[in-house]
C-alpha cells in the first residue's frame, strides 16, 4: 500500500532495473495516487530538435533544444515542463515553480516562462504497480531540484543524482554503463 505521494521526487533506476525503457533513467514524478502514477524521463534526449518536430512550440522552447523521450506511454503525446514566473498558471505544479503546461493552452495566457522542455511520451504505472516496483527496490528515490529538470548534461544526470544522494549511492554512481567492461 502506498505510504505517501512521490510527486516532485526523482526515481533513479536501480542497476537491477534492466527494462530498456528505464535502464539508467531518472524520472521526475508528476503524479502518484491510489489510481496510479506518472512522470517523465529527464535524461533521454532524442536526436530530433523542437524546431524540426514542433515548430509551433518555438515561442515557448528554444527550437534548438532536443525533444526528450519522456517514456514509453503514448510516445506521440507531447508533454511540456516549464519553470513558471507565475506558478499559478501551471496546469499542475510538480516542484517549486516547475510544472506541466495545461493541456489546452494559449501561449499568450501562460505568462512568462523562465525555461521549458518538451517530452514525447511519459512514464506511467497502474494502481499499485509503482509501489510494487519500489518494494522490489527497482527504483531509488531522491528529492528533485529544479536544476535536474533542465540539466544541460542529461547524459550525466543518473550519476550526478546518485552522487548527490551520497553514501553507497555515490559509489554506485561510478558504475559503468556496461559493468562487464570494468
Amino acid at each position: 500500500m502506498r505510504v505517501h505521494s512521490l510527486k516532485g521526487q526523482l526515481l533513479i533506476a536501480a542497476p537491477s532495473l534492466v527494462d530498456p525503457n528505464f535502464r539508467r533513467t531518472v524520472v521526475l514524478m508528476g503524479e502518484h495516487t491510489d489510481d496510479g502514477a506518472l512522470g517523465v524521463v529527464l535524461n533521454r534526449p532524442s536526436e530530433t530538435r523542437v524546431h524540426e518536430a514542433l515548430p509551433e512550440l518555438t515561442s515557448l522552447v528554444d527550437g534548438g533544444e532536443p525533444v526528450f523521450v519522456g517514456g514509453p506511454v503514448q510516445p506521440s503525446a507531447i508533454v511540456i515542463l516549464a519553470d513558471f514566473v507565475d506558478p499559478e498558471r501551471a496546469g499542475s505544479l510538480v516542484l517549486e515553480t516547475v510544472g506541466f503546461l495545461p493541456a489546452e493552452v494559449d501561449p499568450d495566457e501562460l505568462g512568462d516562462l523562465t525555461r521549458a522542455r518538451v517530452f514525447a511520451g511519459y512514464a506511467g504505472w497502474g494502481p499499485g504497480q509503482l509501489d510494487d516496483e519500489l518494494a522490489e527496490e527497482s527504483w531509488i528515490v531522491e528529492p528533485a531540484v529544479p536544476g535536474d529538470v533542465f540539466t544541460a548534461a542529461p547524459g550525466d544526470l543518473w550519476s550526478d543524482v546518485l552522487r548527490r544522494k551520497g553514501g553507497p549511492y555515490g559509489v554506485l554512481a561510478l558504475m559503468p554503463v556496461d559493468p562487464s567492461v570494468n
